[in-house]
């Protein structure tokens, strides 16, 4: 297990020099085109747990907490829970500029995973959820409704962490 591990390391640190990163020391990442893989340091320095009840629209309710918590930047870590409705937006095409599809529906599903990131105050958030018959996901869009409870844990960046940019395909 170990030497496969090793293995997976080695082969990312290869990729990762050959794709010619750059990082400026402090977090600041260097500018670079779309393509250019960015990297920056940042510490997590503390964790924010958002407990959601029935009824409440899970976006909605995020930016809320992140409001009132003043939170500039986050890696949303996990969500679980369960959805009496949901609303995602996905990649409807494989040229750019990209397109965009809206899939909605009613209707029981287990949320499985809620990810993303707060980038200066502003949550970029993906979920994945499954009925009995297949799994979907998508970017989180109003009108995803909790059904039991939806928990979702927030790791807050430090202050000198900027993510500006970081998800925008230009």
């Amino acid at each position: 297990m170990r030497s496969a591990l090793f293995l997976i390391a080695l082969v990312a640190v290869v990729v990762v020099v050959q794709a010619g990163v750059s990082s400026q020391p402090g977090g600041a990442a260097a500018a670079q085109p779309a393509t250019a893989i960015q990297t920056l340091d940042a510490n997590i320095t503390q964790t924010v747990v958002v407990r959601l009840r029935y009824g409440m629209d899970i976006l909605d309710a995020l930016k809320a907490a992140v409001a009132q918590r003043g939170i500039k930047n986050a890696v949303i870590i996990s969500g679980v829970g369960s959805l009496t409705r949901y609303r995602v937006h996905v990649v409807d095409n494989t040229t750019f500029p990209p397109k965009e599809a809206f899939p909605e529906a009613d209707g029981p599903q287990d949320l499985l995973n809620v990810n993303g990131y707060v980038m200066d105050g502003r949550v970029h958030a993906h979920v994945t959820f499954a009925n009995q018959e297949k799994a979907m996901g998508g970017h989180l869009e109003p009108g995803t409704k909790v059904f039991t409870f939806a928990i979702i844990t927030l790791g807050v960046l430090d202050d000198k962490t900027s993510l500006a940019g970081f998800d925008s395909w230009q």
